[in-house]
């Protein structure tokens, strides 16, 4: 008698990476990333989120000038910055904008600041500073993206304790985000999917 073959259900990935156009109204285009743990659909945090991240958006900036923002807490900004040895600007009364080195300073910037709600930049205006928009951060925080972000190939909008990240970009949409950055998260166990 032969024995069965038991058939198990392909295991699951352990995250999921959602990718969905949002509607934030007809004057801004916008992409969300929401990274959540695939059985309990809670956000994921911590050292694996940040690893993630940190795979994720310099992909998705490829070869392009990445920067990131803060505009709030600039002391413990600055001696972090310091600490891990990543190069910063004072571009505002209330902006920092941070020179990450990419993928290690942005993955150590979701983990140390998981708790923050932080913007990234990326394109070509990012590399010489945007004195209005720097300005605009210091009163209205990421807010000023809203106006900004034709300028950039991405401004993004990133609130790591919810594990959401939401782009403005008028050149990137759902499936062109998962074209670029399904390459880097081939080594982590992240599936990324397009709800509908």
């Amino acid at each position: 008698m032969e024995a069965e073959i038991e058939k198990k259900a392909p295991e699951l990935p352990l995250y999921t990476l959602d990718v969905q156009a949002m509607d934030l109204g007809a004057s801004a285009k916008a992409v969300g990333m929401e990274l959540l743990e695939t059985k309990n659909r809670e956000p994921v945090r911590g050292k694996e989120a940040a690893l993630i991240w940190g795979v994720a958006l310099p992909a998705l900036a490829a070869k392009e000038f990445l920067v990131v923002d803060f505009f709030s807490h600039l002391g413990r900004v600055r001696e972090f910055c310091e600490r891990h040895e990543l190069a910063f600007r004072e571009a505002a009364n209330c902006c920092l904008v941070v020179m990450p080195a990419l993928p290690i300073g942005i993955e150590q910037i979701f983990e140390g600041f998981e708790k923050e709600t932080f913007g990234i930049r990326v394109g070509t205006a990012a590399e010489n500073g945007d004195p209005s928009l720097e300005g605009e951060l210091s009163q209205h925080g990421v807010d000023a993206y809203q106006n900004a972000y034709s300028r950039y190939t991405f401004c993004a909008v990133c609130e790591p304790g919810d594990g959401w990240v939401t782009l403005l970009s008028e050149t990137l949409w759902a499936s062109e985000v998962i074209r670029r950055i399904r390459p880097a998260l081939q080594d982590h166990d992240v599936y990324l999917v397009r709800p509908q």
